[in-house]
């Protein structure tokens, strides 16, 4: 028997996201996001679902925040809906929105639990997205109008803050690939949208400097990890397109001030153009305090002449995976961040989402998930690797708090320590939530 046992300094935590959870889609003021549009249009989201009532936790977060005052947790991460406390996008704020938020973070912090909030997760208000959303400039300055008034309200109270949450998904998922909202399928799009994603985030930080000084900033890219299927070069250099596409693309202009050529390039053989204007770069690169990262999977890469734009073919390791498909590959996660602190220095890291999806239902009042159990026991010990050899980790955020709306999945999928019946919104906790619980009292864990 092996013990893995952390430093005290670490912190814990658990994530949500406002789509994902709050529901009240038409309630005290809230507009439309893309997402209300997008899941309501038929044939985007598994079973018709949407986020119309999720899991009901804009009535119910004290029963959360209750959940998570008994798990331990130092922090919760959560992000504010923009259509609910600024339903036009722009201009005046919805004071029973802002009142929502504000109920919220004085309960976790009456409860000792710190608040992390995530300004964009996805949510963009549906009439910024009918004047062209992240395509059109604009959005940039509505994102620093909206960041700057939250930075007001709640930086007094709030001082961990992240701008943008998986900004690759935001923009090449949502507007190449077409899986999430918006659904578009055009590769200009997408690029236009990853490059306003990050001078929006790059706008924000300097506005958190000024109205936040004591407070703590970053964003949170999400990253897997291509392990060369073999040592030919074809394949070594089809893992490393597709890692530039995940990586570099979103960390180059944020810690080195510029794209990657090979990618630029590669976007221009299918006419689509990055539009850098001046200072744009100086904005994106300014210092940010941390790094969020979002893991959950890895596989193995191969060349593959009609596999995508970057003919990166990937295979999985091995037969195993969790219930939404997705390899588990816990030695990608030490790859990952060693090769984070090998490649852009010794930057402060929070692991802001890692969980895994396991869609087990209620048995005698107990949800036994220990195939959960194991993947967190697996990822935790990278963790714990990662750190001894040298990487800067302040804190581990499991994903999810509660099983929730999984965007494109609907309900099917379940990431939560916390089993949610959707019809009922009756709260199950785990044995992964036990578990987990157990490891943040004690700071260890035992593997056999």
């Amino acid at each position: 028997m092996t013990t893995i046992e952390f430093s005290n300094e670490l912190k814990w935590g658990a994530a949500t996201a406002s789509y994902q959870i709050e529901g009240a889609a038409h309630e005290d003021g809230r507009s439309p996001s893309i997402w209300d549009t997008f899941s309501h249009t038929p044939g985007n989201v598994k079973n018709g679902d949407h986020g119309d009532q999720a899991c009901n936790s804009y009535h119910l977060y004290k029963e959360d925040i209750q959940h998570l005052k008994e798990l331990g947790v130092d922090l919760y991460r959560f992000s504010i809906s923009w259509s609910r406390v600024m339903p036009e996008g722009t201009g005046s704020l919805n004071e029973k929105g802002v009142a929502y938020y504000r109920s919220l973070i004085e309960e976790l912090l009456n409860h000792n639990i710190k608040p992390m909030i995530t300004l964009y997760h996805w949510d963009l208000p549906q009439t910024l997205q009918d004047r062209g959303g992240w395509e059109n400039r604009a959005t940039i300055v509505a994102f620093e109008e909206y960041a700057e008034a939250m930075f007001k309200e709640f930086g007094g109270q709030v001082k961990s803050w992240i701008t943008i949450n998986e900004p690759w998904c935001a923009s090449f998922l949502s507007n190449y690939l077409g899986i999430h909202a918006p659904g578009k399928k055009d590769l200009q799009a997408a690029v236009d949208v990853s490059h306003h994603l990050l001078t929006a985030h790059g706008k924000a930080v300097q506005s958190f400097r000024e109205i936040v000084p004591d407070g703590e900033i970053g964003y949170a890219p999400n990253i897997g990890w291509l392990e060369p299927f073999s040592a030919d070069v074809e394949d070594q250099d089809a893992c490393r397109r597709g890692m530039l596409w995940q990586k570099e693309w979103f960390m180059d202009p944020v810690f080195k001030g510029s794209y990657p050529e090979e990618l630029i390039l590669l976007f221009e053989k299918q006419n689509a153009f990055l539009k850098i204007e001046e200072g744009d770069l100086e904005l994106i690169s300014q210092p940010i305090d941390f790094m969020g990262i979002n893991y959950y999977t890895g596989s193995l890469g191969r060349h593959q002449e009609n596999a995508g734009l970057f003919q990166v073919e990937e295979i999985p390791l091995d037969y195993r995976q969790t219930d939404i498909g997705w390899p588990i590959y816990a030695d990608g996660f030490y790859k990952a961040l060693t090769d984070l602190k090998e490649t852009y220095g010794d930057i402060p890291i929070y692991i802001t989402e890692n969980g895994a999806c396991y869609n087990h239902g209620v048995e005698d009042g107990k949800v036994n998930d220990q195939e959960r159990i194991d993947y967190l026991k697996q990822h935790l010990t990278s963790l714990y690797r990662a750190i001894k050899a040298g990487v800067s980790i302040k804190g581990y955020i499991v994903w999810s708090l509660l099983d929730n709306f999984e965007w494109a999945e609907g309900y099917e999928k379940r990431f939560g320590i916390i089993h949610v019946n959707f019809e009922t919104f009756e709260r199950t906790r785990k044995e992964s939530y036990y578990w987990y619980k157990n490891t943040i009292e004690k700071q260890r864990f035992e593997i056999t």
